[in-house]
């Protein structure tokens, strides 16, 4: 993956710099500052036209696409999102992400796994990243309601689109972008065949979402409920580790 090479012994050199916005948010800036200028330039009104700019820039803020540390462990499943973690729970992974694509290859294996939700608010980065490495089987949209994405049952009612991907071991993980209350399209970046390095940018949902990750079998989560995380930079689990972990809100 292209970038700097950075490490805990700290070699690299890092400096702080304005994200840039990524090219689909473009268009949805500019044309939030053109409205803006109706009643700035051509009406006078600048007691509409301000705060209208001021929400201009909060579209240009949405999509913002910050770069990200990505570690390099083999074993680790990193934040797809940036958000925070609302659920952590035992389900069966959907069906579209179990059963046979068509093409003779099945993909998550039936059973209670754990899935890691990710709430992601207007103020979040809405650039959604890939969990590990590898290949991407499927790529399956589903048109749905647009409920609140913090409840358990968006992920069964809301608009979605499953992704999974397959690693060089065999491994397959799967995760899912749902479209919240305000979310009126997820965008993908990726297809089925592409090859995808861990933390490449694969989507993003417009506008408040939830991306929910089913860890494999055997495997628990190394983040807690209520925290925050990065999407390419918290390591969510690392493959066929079991611990549990407590925290305390404070």
């Amino acid at each position: 993956m292209a970038g700097e090479v950075l490490d805990n012994q700290g070699r690299g050199e890092v400096s702080w710099s304005w994200p840039p916005i990524h090219p689909e948010g473009r268009k949805f800036g500019l044309i939030a500052v053109a409205i803006s200028m109706i009643p700035l330039l051509l009406l006078d009104w600048e007691i509409v036209g301000w705060p209208m700019l001021l929400l201009s820039a909060g579209v240009f803020a949405f999509f913002r696409d910050p770069e990200r540390v990505v570690p390099q462990d083999e074993n680790a499943i990193v934040a797809p999102a940036d958000g925070l973690v609302s659920l952590i729970t035992q389900v069966e992974p959907p069906e579209e992400l179990k059963v046979d694509d068509g093409s003779g290859n099945l993909g998550l294996p039936s059973g209670p796994v754990t899935r890691v939700s990710i709430f992601m608010s207007v103020f979040d980065v809405h650039i959604n990243r890939a969990p590990v490495g590898g290949l991407v089987k499927r790529v399956i949209y589903i048109p749905g309601k647009f409920m609140n994405a913090d409840l358990d049952k968006a992920s069964e009612e809301n608009e979605r689109q499953h992704i999974l991907i397959e690693r060089q071991d065999g491994l397959s993980i799967g995760f899912t972008q749902i479209a919240g209350l305000v979310a009126r399209r997820i965008v993908p970046f990726v297809k089925p065949g592409d090859l995808v390095a861990v933390g490449q940018r694969v989507g993003l949902i417009r506008f408040g979402s939830r991306v929910d990750v089913y860890l494999p079998a055997g495997t628990d989560p190394k983040v807690l409920l209520g925290q925050r995380v990065i999407a390419g930079e918290t390591v969510l689990a690392e493959v066929g580790t079991q611990k549990l972990l407590e925290g305390i809100a404070q």
